[in-house]
């Protein structure tokens, strides 16, 4: 998995949305466009602008909150405070809830799905003491409870491959909350209330090569090759030697976060593995996986 949140996005992804079904339909929407977790974040808005205008200001008060709790930059962050004393007591909901999810994700990926890869992130951007970093990982040595989530010595964590997912998740309830009806959310990812919206799928060097049409599902993207450090893919795995093997996946899923943490973890698996990991996972779940020579499969 990816170590740094900002390291993980390209561009393929927060280009690609390509708007609704029908012109009808999609009469002047409000569109807000910013930036959350280290992504281009973006709402398009099908309501009138008094609820486009609440709908926005809930949506910033959710993404303020999931950096609050998940951003690697902010050191007042939950998620940094966690990283330096290796203990959180009695963790925040919303905190709780994303590393229970690591943790099924970790099982239905039979250990791809592992965000304690950070040392060995920041072991990379040193340039040495990988071996030894690689020996703190695996997420088995994470202690989740409700009172406390507690680290192994040397671990830390980075939430890169499912905050932004997450985050996505937490404005589309807020949202929904306020009774909107069709709303497409990009927080580093896409979710969307309604719809139906075309989505594109694109990679950094094969461009735009899919389009799916979302309506109340989600979809997350990942592209091993957009960030590479010291000859490395950016996507990263205790076992050195599991590397991409696929140069985009796209994940569509009930659940932002859900799709997040798939599409991390399947550019690390092979068909076979993704088609177990898939059979484990909600009903519907699929990926659309594009190989280095350009060549596309969909699985699920």
């Amino acid at each position: 998995m990816s170590a740094k949140l900002t390291r993980r996005r390209f561009l393929a992804i927060s280009a690609a949305a390509l708007g609704g079904a029908a012109p009808a339909a999609r009469a002047s929407p409000v569109t807000w466009q910013g930036f959350a977790l280290g992504a281009e974040a973006r709402l398009t808005i099908h309501a009138p602008p008094p609820q486009a205008e609440r709908a926005i200001a809930a949506a910033l008060s959710q993404l303020r909150q999931a950096e609050q709790l998940f951003s690697l930059y902010d050191p007042a962050s939950v998620l940094s405070r966690l990283n330096r004393t290796g203990v959180l007591k009695n963790p925040p909901p919303p905190f709780l809830d994303l590393a229970r999810l690591c943790t099924r994700m970790h099982a239905a990926t039979e250990g791809v799905f592992d965000p304690t890869v950070q040392p060995l992130w920041q072991a990379l951007a040193r340039g040495g003491g990988v071996r030894k970093a690689a020996r703190r990982c695996g997420w088995h040595k994470v202690l989740v409870t409700a009172q406390e989530i507690r680290l192994a010595p040397g671990q830390a964590l980075t939430f890169n491959g499912i905050a932004q997912g997450y985050a996505t998740g937490m404005v589309c309830a807020a949202l929904g909350r306020l009774g909107l009806k069709r709303v497409l959310v990009n927080a580093g990812e896409f979710a969307a209330l309604g719809g139906p919206f075309r989505i594109g799928l694109a990679d950094p060097d094969h461009g735009v090569f899919a389009i799916r049409s979302l309506t109340g599902r989600a979809i997350a993207t990942s592209s091993p090759g957009a960030l590479r450090l010291r000859g490395a893919a950016h996507i990263l795995h205790p076992a050195l030697d599991r590397r991409p093997l696929w140069a985009t996946v796209s994940t569509e899923a009930a659940s932002a976060a859900l799709a997040d943490a798939a599409s991390t973890a399947f550019c690390l698996m092979s068909e076979n593995e993704i088609n177990a990991t898939l059979a484990r996972l909600p009903a519907g779940t699929k990926a659309t996986l594009l190989a280095q020579d350009g060549s596309l499969r969909t699985l699920g």
